[in-house]
């Protein structure tokens, strides 16, 4: 019997196949989901903001930032018995939930999406699909087994990357 693992806004957790990972709330946040398919261990990260370096706080939350977040989530995966050069990832999220009457502003969700990608090319861990932008939240499973990751948003059909 499988289980699915809740992750917090600003969490992270790991699971082992058949289990599977789950967050709700995407917004202009990002879940980035990472499996090495060979073991079937995954993980999630629910990522809020972009850069720890703009915080200077010694009581950092790592998983909120997606250069922090991510580098742990890929720790903690091989401490199971990952290996990082078989891993693959999927990610979701990053909407611009707000409108802004300053279009040279970048948003936070399109930032939150720039930083993602940034920090997955830099640890050489290619993005198989995505799901990312636009203007509404997502609900998503990710299953490490198969690698499917569930999306679904209010008023749209539920889709599987």
């Amino acid at each position: 019997m499988s289980e699915i693992i809740k992750v917090g806004m600003a969490d992270l957790k790991t699971c082992i196949k058949p289990d599977g990972v789950t967050t709700l709330g995407l917004g202009s946040c990002v879940g980035v989901a990472i499996r090495d398919p060979n073991t079937g261990i995954g993980g999630l990260v629910h990522v809020m903001l972009p850069d720890s370096t703009a915080i200077k706080n010694s009581n950092l939350n790592i998983a909120k930032f997606a250069d922090t977040g991510i580098v742990e989530l890929v720790r903690q995966m091989e401490a199971l018995g990952a290996n990082k050069s078989r891993m693959v990832a999927k990610i979701a999220g990053g909407a611009a939930m707000f409108a802004s009457s300053r279009p040279d502003i970048v948003q936070v969700g399109q930032r939150n999406v720039e930083a993602t990608i940034a920090v997955l090319n830099q640890l050489k861990i290619p993005i198989l699909a995505k799901d990312v932008g636009l203007n509404y939240g997502r609900t998503v499973i990710f299953y490490p087994e198969t690698g499917d990751y569930v999306i679904r948003a209010v008023g749209k059909p539920e889709t599987v990357i």
